[in-house]
């Protein structure tokens, strides 16, 4: 569809298209001769513009139009060209969408970067050449990624010898330093991980010490790069993808992600879901998140006072009972598999008045135990102390970084899409957005705490809607086609508010019944960048406390 004549609010919500505030007038006064086209993705318009402009294009649309989150940037490649598109919103209003498309030749595929004005853009572009290949100028530091330096070509690309022997060096992560570990100024080079508790998964982090004081540290990831868009792209749209989105985050936060797939796929494919449905997916991706946040909780205990015998254990009690209510729920207890594309896979279990005595009991208990929680954490003097004004994350640099979730709402970050994009039945129901304003790793604690208690008021909210919902009207799911086959070159983002921030995907079609490209925006991933920004100048014990307060998951940052 062309902006030339924009649809109407009404055609737009008619047509199962996402309406946005960015007029194609605005855009065209904005950009002027910086445009090659104008165009439509199903979530929002779409400018091309020409690789060399690709920052004064940005800033122009972070500065005049607000368009201050790069929430993602896909890398693709095609017959005839390389594309990367930046996917932008505002932090004030995300369905104030705009794709920015910036094509480049196969025989030159030379982009400026966007690193200088956003800076989230460094890892995304970083990714885009490591594994497709494209090459970005000016950018402050295009090295591979995921991949080791040594590895010969990039998996993505169309010509790419998946049977080509590699070869990795042995002083692939060498020390950079001084043979004896020291340099001349009299920094040391300090390897935490990647099998380190305080890692929370696969992770090394390259540490440069002045002393105790950390001077710079870089995480070193992809040490469990798993392929997870590359199985997306061999599955079909209706059965073959939704079992993947649970091993993203093996943390709990499952269910959201299948949200995240379900949501972008209905939305492609043109699929209403029943409200009866909604309302058991808002209370299982609540029940999920709490999943979620109690291990964040009960982890950051061990990391930052070593409490394994209290908090870590009690948190671990309650995972157990939010884990048995999803059980009888879903079947299983991790990886769920439970939505379905036009709903999920089948509806309360009997008897009905069991499994709402059941989680009314949890929720029953649940303000006790959250006020041990916070006699044990909050009010642990030692954890203040360590945690108290450290790990500072100002909301200027977050939002530069791409953060979103419990760590940019604890920079003061009033951004959370359940609220300010709807999906589900968030907006008919009564809960609150919780900031803090500190923008330290008290904060983020205080957020994901306090997260619970909202998440277990949506709960109580969706089980009394439940219980009096009518017995005929009980539709656990839209009537979906047997083979869904979107239309050649249709695009789209779209994402949802997971445990541990904006986890979108974007999925372009090619008239087949699965998708040509499959893209993960991972939250963990830009969140886990902005990392240097909260520890450099403070000791390694901050550093620890700043990296479990990010709440990162391994899987979904690799993907």
């Amino acid at each position: 569809m062309s902006l030339e004549s924009p649809q109407t609010a009404t055609d737009a919500d008619a047509a199962g298209v996402a309406t946005t505030d960015i007029d194609a007038d605005v855009v065209r006064q904005a950009l002027g001769d910086s445009i090659l086209d104008l165009d439509q993705h199903v979530h929002a318009p779409e400018v091309t513009i020409r690789p060399d402009e690709v920052q004064a294009v940005l800033s122009t649309l972070r500065t005049d139009l607000g368009l201050d989150h790069l929430s993602c940037v896909t890398a693709q490649e095609y017959e005839d060209r390389y594309e990367s598109i930046y996917h932008l919103k505002s932090y004030d209003d995300p369905t104030r969408e705009l794709s920015v498309v910036v094509p480049t030749s196969r025989s030159d595929p030379v982009s400026e970067s966007a690193a200088p004005v956003f800076e989230t853009a460094g890892w995304h572009e970083r990714e885009a050449y490591d594994l497709v290949g494209i090459h970005y100028d000016d950018h402050p530091d295009l090295r591979r990624i995921l991949l080791p330096e040594t590895w010969q070509g990039h998996p993505l690309g169309r010509d790419y010898d998946q049977r080509r022997p590699q070869i990795v060096k042995y002083d692939e992560n060498a020390n950079p330093l001084h043979k004896d570990g020291w340099s001349e100024d009299n920094t040391m080079l300090l390897n935490i991980g990647p099998h380190h508790p305080a890692t929370h998964g696969v992770m090394h982090l390259q540490v440069v010490l002045d002393g105790e004081q950390v001077v710079d540290v870089e995480p070193d990831i992809g040490y469990i790069h798993r392929c997870e868009e590359q199985m997306c792209q061999q599955g079909t749209y209706r059965h073959q993808i939704m079992p993947y989105p649970d091993r993203w985050d093996w943390g709990g936060g499952g269910l959201l992600n299948e949200w995240a797939y379900a949501r972008t796929a209905e939305e492609l494919a043109d699929i209403e879901v029943p409200g009866y449905a909604q309302v058991i997916r808002t209370m299982a991706a609540e029940l999920s998140r709490i999943l979620s946040h109690m291990l964040a909780i009960a982890a950051y205990a061990l990391d930052v006072i070593g409490d394994f015998t209290a908090t870590f254990m009690y948190a671990m009690r309650d995972r157990e009972l939010v884990q048995g209510i999803l059980e009888d729920l879903t079947g299983q207890r991790l990886m769920f598999n439970y939505f379905r594309l036009g709903g999920v896979v089948w509806d309360i279990p009997e008897p009905r008045e069991a499994f709402f005595e059941k989680a009314r009991d949890f929720l029953d208990g649940l303000p006790e135990r959250l006020r041990e929680y916070h006699d044990l954490l909050t009010a642990n003097e030692i954890l203040q102390a360590r945690t108290l004004d450290t790990g500072v994350l100002r909301p200027e640099v977050a939002k530069r970084y791409g953060v979103t979730g419990p760590v940019a709402r604890g920079s003061g970050i009033d951004y959370d899409i359940r609220r300010d994009d709807p999906y589900g039945y968030y907006d008919e129901l009564d809960w609150d957005v919780v900031v803090e304003d500190d923008c330290d790793n008290f904060s983020r604690l205080l957020v994901r705490m306090r997260e619970v208690e909202e998440s277990a008021s949506i709960i109580a909210q969706c089980v009394e809607l439940l219980e009096d919902w009518p017995e005929d009207e009980r539709n656990i799911q839209a009537n979906v086609p047997r083979t869904i086959k979107p239309e050649e070159d249709t695009e789209i983002y779209r994402a949802v508010e997971a445990a541990k921030g904006e986890l979108g995907i974007y999925i372009r079609a090619d008239g087949t019944d699965k998708p040509a490209r499959f893209k993960i925006r991972g939250p963990s991933f830009s969140n886990l960048q902005a990392l240097p920004e909260m520890a450099e100048g403070e000791y390694i014990p901050d550093l620890i406390a700043s990296l479990g307060s990010l709440d990162t998951i391994m899987g979904e940052v690799d993907r």
